[in-house]
Protein backbone atom coordinates (compact mmCIF):
# COMPACT_ATOMS: atom_id res chain seq x y z
CA UNK A 1 0.00 0.00 0.00
CA UNK A 2 1.19 3.12 -1.02
CA UNK A 3 0.82 6.27 1.58
CA UNK A 4 0.89 9.73 0.40
CA UNK A 5 0.37 13.29 1.92
CA UNK A 6 -1.37 15.78 -0.34
CA UNK A 7 0.07 19.48 0.13
CA UNK A 8 -2.30 21.96 -1.38
CA UNK A 9 -2.82 25.81 -0.86
CA UNK A 10 -6.19 26.49 -2.05
CA UNK A 11 -9.51 24.71 -3.07
CA UNK A 12 -7.84 21.43 -4.40
CA UNK A 13 -9.64 20.59 -7.79
CA UNK A 14 -6.43 17.92 -8.43
CA UNK A 15 -7.11 16.78 -4.85
CA UNK A 16 -10.95 15.99 -5.91
CA UNK A 17 -9.71 14.31 -9.19
CA UNK A 18 -7.04 12.18 -6.95
CA UNK A 19 -9.75 11.48 -3.99
CA UNK A 20 -12.48 10.27 -7.30
CA UNK A 21 -9.69 8.05 -8.61
CA UNK A 22 -9.07 6.44 -5.68
CA UNK A 23 -12.86 5.76 -5.04
CA UNK A 24 -13.49 4.48 -8.43
CA UNK A 25 -10.36 2.44 -8.48
CA UNK A 26 -8.45 4.55 -11.22
CA UNK A 27 -5.71 4.50 -8.40
CA UNK A 28 -5.06 1.29 -6.36
CA UNK A 29 -3.06 -0.04 -3.74
CA UNK A 30 -2.69 3.67 -2.70
CA UNK A 31 -4.22 5.97 0.54
CA UNK A 32 -4.25 9.64 1.25
CA UNK A 33 -2.79 9.59 5.34
CA UNK A 34 -3.15 13.32 5.92
CA UNK A 35 -3.44 16.76 3.44
CA UNK A 36 -1.24 19.65 4.90
CA UNK A 37 -1.93 23.34 3.59
CA UNK A 38 -0.68 26.25 4.19
CA UNK A 39 -3.69 28.12 4.42
CA UNK A 40 -6.14 27.93 7.00
CA UNK A 41 -8.96 28.95 4.76
CA UNK A 42 -7.97 26.20 1.69
CA UNK A 43 -11.14 24.25 1.06
CA UNK A 44 -8.84 21.70 0.16
CA UNK A 45 -8.91 20.94 4.21
CA UNK A 46 -12.78 20.56 3.94
CA UNK A 47 -12.64 17.95 0.86
CA UNK A 48 -10.28 16.29 3.55
CA UNK A 49 -12.39 16.61 6.31
CA UNK A 50 -15.37 15.03 4.18
CA UNK A 51 -13.36 12.06 2.86
CA UNK A 52 -12.43 11.05 6.82
CA UNK A 53 -8.76 12.20 6.20
CA UNK A 54 -6.63 14.03 8.55
CA UNK A 55 -6.85 18.02 7.23
CA UNK A 56 -3.81 19.81 8.63
CA UNK A 57 -2.52 23.50 8.14
CA UNK A 58 1.17 24.54 8.78
CA UNK A 59 1.62 28.36 7.61
CA UNK A 60 4.55 30.23 7.50
CA UNK A 61 2.44 32.78 9.35
CA UNK A 62 2.64 30.70 12.05
CA UNK A 63 6.23 30.77 13.27
CA UNK A 64 9.13 33.34 13.78
CA UNK A 65 11.14 32.44 10.68
CA UNK A 66 11.44 30.67 7.86
CA UNK A 67 13.60 28.01 9.53
CA UNK A 68 11.15 27.34 12.09
CA UNK A 69 8.55 26.88 9.27
CA UNK A 70 10.70 24.69 7.87
CA UNK A 71 11.72 22.30 10.88
CA UNK A 72 7.57 21.97 11.91
CA UNK A 73 6.36 21.32 8.64
CA UNK A 74 9.60 18.77 7.82
CA UNK A 75 8.67 17.19 11.07
CA UNK A 76 4.66 17.18 10.40
CA UNK A 77 5.34 15.27 7.13
CA UNK A 78 7.50 12.72 8.62
CA UNK A 79 5.19 11.70 11.66
CA UNK A 80 2.92 10.33 8.52
CA UNK A 81 5.88 8.26 6.91
CA UNK A 82 4.63 8.88 3.55
CA UNK A 83 5.84 6.93 0.63
CA UNK A 84 5.22 9.40 -1.93
CA UNK A 85 4.34 13.35 -1.24
CA UNK A 86 1.91 15.12 -3.99
CA UNK A 87 2.07 18.73 -4.30
CA UNK A 88 -1.48 19.86 -5.92
CA UNK A 89 -1.48 22.87 -6.34
CA UNK A 90 1.14 24.31 -3.27
CA UNK A 91 2.28 27.60 -3.33
CA UNK A 92 5.04 27.03 -0.85
CA UNK A 93 8.89 26.37 -0.96
CA UNK A 94 10.07 22.82 0.13
CA UNK A 95 12.62 22.85 2.38
CA UNK A 96 15.80 21.78 1.21
CA UNK A 97 15.78 18.49 3.58
CA UNK A 98 12.91 17.38 2.57
CA UNK A 99 14.16 17.40 -0.95
CA UNK A 100 16.82 15.52 0.01
CA UNK A 101 15.20 13.30 2.20
CA UNK A 102 12.32 11.97 -0.20
CA UNK A 103 14.47 12.78 -3.54
CA UNK A 104 12.42 11.16 -6.11
CA UNK A 105 9.11 10.39 -3.68
CA UNK A 106 7.47 14.05 -4.55
CA UNK A 107 5.89 14.76 -6.97
CA UNK A 108 3.89 17.90 -8.52
CA UNK A 109 1.46 18.69 -11.49
CA UNK A 110 2.49 22.06 -13.28
CA UNK A 111 -0.53 23.38 -15.49
CA UNK A 112 1.93 24.24 -18.84
CA UNK A 113 4.42 21.72 -21.46
CA UNK A 114 7.68 22.19 -19.02
CA UNK A 115 10.13 23.56 -20.02
CA UNK A 116 7.33 26.31 -21.13
CA UNK A 117 5.73 28.58 -18.98
CA UNK A 118 7.37 27.00 -15.72
CA UNK A 119 10.15 27.97 -13.06
CA UNK A 120 9.91 31.21 -10.67
CA UNK A 121 6.91 33.30 -11.45
CA UNK A 122 4.90 30.72 -13.43
CA UNK A 123 1.70 29.93 -11.29
CA UNK A 124 -2.21 29.78 -11.31
CA UNK A 125 -3.34 31.92 -13.80
CA UNK A 126 0.14 33.63 -14.85
CA UNK A 127 0.93 30.43 -16.67
CA UNK A 128 -1.95 30.73 -18.87
CA UNK A 129 -1.84 34.14 -19.59
CA UNK A 130 2.14 33.64 -20.44
CA UNK A 131 0.86 31.28 -23.15
CA UNK A 132 -2.04 33.08 -24.26
CA UNK A 133 0.58 36.22 -24.98
CA UNK A 134 3.24 34.31 -26.72
CA UNK A 135 0.42 33.21 -29.12
CA UNK A 136 1.30 29.41 -28.74
CA UNK A 137 -1.06 26.64 -30.15
CA UNK A 138 -0.95 23.57 -27.97
CA UNK A 139 -0.82 23.95 -24.08
CA UNK A 140 -1.14 21.30 -21.34
CA UNK A 141 -0.03 20.09 -17.73
CA UNK A 142 3.58 18.25 -16.34
CA UNK A 143 3.63 15.64 -13.50
CA UNK A 144 7.36 15.60 -12.89
CA UNK A 145 9.47 14.80 -9.85
CA UNK A 146 10.87 17.68 -7.65
CA UNK A 147 14.29 18.53 -6.78
CA UNK A 148 16.07 21.76 -5.57
CA UNK A 149 15.02 23.74 -8.63
CA UNK A 150 11.25 25.12 -9.62
CA UNK A 151 9.66 22.69 -11.99
CA UNK A 152 13.32 21.07 -13.13
CA UNK A 153 12.81 17.59 -12.22
CA UNK A 154 12.39 14.80 -14.16
CA UNK A 155 9.04 14.95 -16.47
CA UNK A 156 6.95 11.63 -15.29
CA UNK A 157 3.82 12.52 -17.63
CA UNK A 158 2.63 15.18 -19.96
CA UNK A 159 -0.78 15.65 -21.84
CA UNK A 160 -1.52 18.25 -24.72
CA UNK A 161 -4.59 20.55 -24.69
CA UNK A 162 -5.24 22.78 -27.58
CA UNK A 163 -5.93 26.29 -27.18
CA UNK A 164 -8.97 28.29 -29.01
CA UNK A 165 -9.74 31.18 -30.62
CA UNK A 166 -11.24 33.50 -27.82
CA UNK A 167 -9.65 31.70 -24.91
CA UNK A 168 -9.12 33.79 -21.50
CA UNK A 169 -6.60 32.72 -18.99
CA UNK A 170 -9.99 32.04 -16.88
CA UNK A 171 -11.01 29.50 -19.69
CA UNK A 172 -7.53 27.89 -20.92
CA UNK A 173 -6.94 27.33 -16.98
CA UNK A 174 -10.41 25.18 -16.48
CA UNK A 175 -9.91 23.48 -19.60
CA UNK A 176 -5.96 22.23 -18.40
CA UNK A 177 -7.18 20.99 -15.35
CA UNK A 178 -10.26 19.08 -17.05
CA UNK A 179 -8.46 17.42 -19.91
CA UNK A 180 -5.17 17.37 -18.38
CA UNK A 181 -4.55 18.26 -14.96
CA UNK A 182 -6.99 15.75 -13.51
CA UNK A 183 -6.30 12.80 -15.85
CA UNK A 184 -2.32 12.58 -14.99
CA UNK A 185 -2.12 13.74 -11.64
CA UNK A 186 -3.92 10.36 -10.78
CA UNK A 187 -2.49 8.33 -13.66
CA UNK A 188 0.79 9.15 -12.44
CA UNK A 189 -0.01 8.09 -8.44
CA UNK A 190 -1.35 5.05 -10.00
CA UNK A 191 2.09 4.23 -12.32
CA UNK A 192 3.99 4.81 -8.97
CA UNK A 193 2.08 3.06 -6.75
CA UNK A 194 2.40 -0.26 -9.07
CA UNK A 195 5.90 0.08 -8.79
CA UNK A 196 6.24 0.93 -12.51
CA UNK A 197 8.55 4.20 -12.29
CA UNK A 198 12.22 4.24 -11.87
CA UNK A 199 14.32 7.71 -12.15
CA UNK A 200 17.18 6.66 -14.04
CA UNK A 201 19.82 9.47 -14.95
CA UNK A 202 17.68 12.02 -13.91
CA UNK A 203 14.83 11.09 -16.22
CA UNK A 204 11.52 9.22 -15.19
CA UNK A 205 11.21 5.65 -16.66
CA UNK A 206 8.13 3.86 -17.05
CA UNK A 207 8.35 0.58 -17.33
CA UNK A 208 5.40 -1.75 -18.86
CA UNK A 209 3.00 -4.07 -16.74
Amino acid sequence: MLDMIVCVSGGGTNLQAVLDALEDGTIKNARIRAVISNNAGAYALQRANDHGIPGVCISPKQFKDRDSFNKAFLEKVNSYQPDLIVLAGFLVVLPKQMIEEYRNRIINVHPSLIPSFCGTGYYGLKVHQGALERGVKVTGATVHFVDEGTDTGPILLQQPVMVKDGDTPEKLQQRVMEEAEWKILPLAINLIASGRVKVVDGKAVISRQ
